[in-house]
């Protein structure tokens, strides 16, 4: 080799080694029991390591002098994962919580509030949420998803809607006068061109899911049958769906009632969000086309006080007729999301109070976890990622005090939280 050459070589061997990683740091969590999502059993004094932001083993052995988090007082489990939220509204128990929020606060205020409540949805344990919508906010969740995936600011991994659908006439703000232009919570759209058109809008901002409000209007008719006033034309939901599938993204659709779960299961959506009334025949197609259930049932008993006070009482009566459609779902074996539509009531609550709901209404506490580990991660097409505390997962790892598969709300109680690695609240 002429002398010539070896300082270049040198040069670069410095400039390989520079750009060399170091190695990534092994942090072991000892758990004093272990939920991993996948087996419906506790697991007694489990250690999981963690290097970087993935689980490396679980019931690994803790070499002297390794760096341990002690949660051998504590239940681990996956981290939580919320398949309906909206971080930039703040409750809308009433028509004039929302109009405030759309008339008198600014996108940029909203968007401030909201990076308080993706931080506070991480506190409760939360590290997966998809937000179904901005209501009036544009495609503010498109930012404040990238800013926390830059690490401008804490929180959950997010699945962003943006703007949703519905057609003219149906969404508020409604009532003004004709002559005075007011916001619409979302995108109109009518015709299925037009629905072509926004699905293309949305995704090119954007959007992970599209969203459509397939119903209003709800009367609850003497067979015991929740009815309603669709939205969307069969035509119209098929356009959406179609263009939303060719361009490999999902879609979510608002249908609480009779025609609008009817026309959206019918359309080929992926997830049922709501769904107080489903019929026995909707159902069966359901599981067959693997069609997705997210009941959100505590913001149905938070919002009917609402809509009561301001004289409909029908909403009291859906609870009754919601708890009956949970039940057949589960018996005919739809698959079901933990989502809670947090947003629609204050952030201050906690979410993980639906945990406590859906036992009420009949699934075991393993099955409501699974619902909110596992299976959220199905319909998020995540499984590989998240979901599950397993080697090559993302460490993302939640603990509580005490055993929540006899308790289900000691899920309201998370006092650890780990996302890819790193502890963001620490025991």
């Amino acid at each position: 080799m002429k002398r010539a050459q070896i300082p270049l070589l040198l040069i670069l061997l410095c400039v390989f080694a520079r750009g060399q990683a170091a190695p990534a740091k092994t942090t072991y969590l000892r758990c004093g029991s272990l939920f991993d999502g996948k087996s419906g059993q506790l697991k007694k004094n489990v250690v999981i390591a963690v290097m970087g932001e993935k689980i490396s083993e679980v019931g690994a052995n803790v070499p002297a002098g390794a760096d341990v988090i002690d949660l051998s007082r504590e239940t681990c489990l996956p981290g939580l994962i919320d398949t309906h939220t909206h971080v930039l509204l703040q409750g809308d128990i009433t028509a004039d919580d929302y109009a405030v929020q759309l008339l008198r606060e600014s996108p940029e205020y909203r968007t401030i509030l909201a990076t308080v409540n993706a931080k506070r949805a991480l506190d409760y344990g939360f590290t997966t949420i998809r937000d179904l919508e901005t209501e009036g906010a544009g495609y503010a969740d498109v930012d404040v998803k990238k800013a926390i995936e830059y690490g401008v600011i804490p929180g959950p991994r997010m699945i962003v809607v943006t703007r949703a659908l519905d057609v003219t006439g149906a969404y508020p703000l409604q009532g003004y006068a004709p002559n005075v232009p007011v916001p619409h919570g979302l995108q109109l759209v009518d015709g299925p061109d037009e629905a072509r058109k926004a699905v293309r809008e949305q995704i090119s901002y954007g959007a992970d899911w599209i969203k459509v409000y397939s119903d209003r209007s709800y009367r609850l008719r003497d067979d015991g049958v929740l009815d309603d006033i669709p939205t969307f034309t069969l035509d119209e939901l098929k356009a959406i769906v179609d263009e939303a599938h060719r361009e490999r993204h999902k879609v979510a659709s608002h249908a609480v009632a009779l025609y609008g779960v009817h026309n959206s299961v019918e359309a080929g959506v992926d997830s049922i969000e709501h769904g107080d009334y489903i019929a026995p025949e909707d159902l069966k197609t359901m599981v067959a086309h693997g069609t997705w259930y997210v009941p959100t049932i505590y913001v149905g008993e938070y919002v009917a006080a609402g809509r009561a006070a301001e004289g409909a009482p029908v909403w009291l009566k859906m609870l009754k007729v919601h708890e009956d459609t949970f039940h057949r779902a589960m018996k005919a074996g739809v698959k079901i999301a933990f989502g809670t539509d947090v947003g629609g009531f204050a952030w201050t609550i906690n979410p993980a109070k639906e945990f406590e709901y859906m036992v009420k209404w009949g699934m075991t506490p393993e099955q409501a976890i699974e619902a909110a580990t596992a299976r959220a991660s199905e319909l998020l097409d995540m499984q590989d990622q998240v979901g599950t505390v397993e080697a090559g997962k993302f460490a993302d790892i939640v603990a509580v005090p005490g055993a929540p598969l006899a308790d289900v709300t000691l899920l309201e109680k998370v006092d650890f939280v780990m996302k890819g690695g790193v502890v963001y609240k620490p025991k």
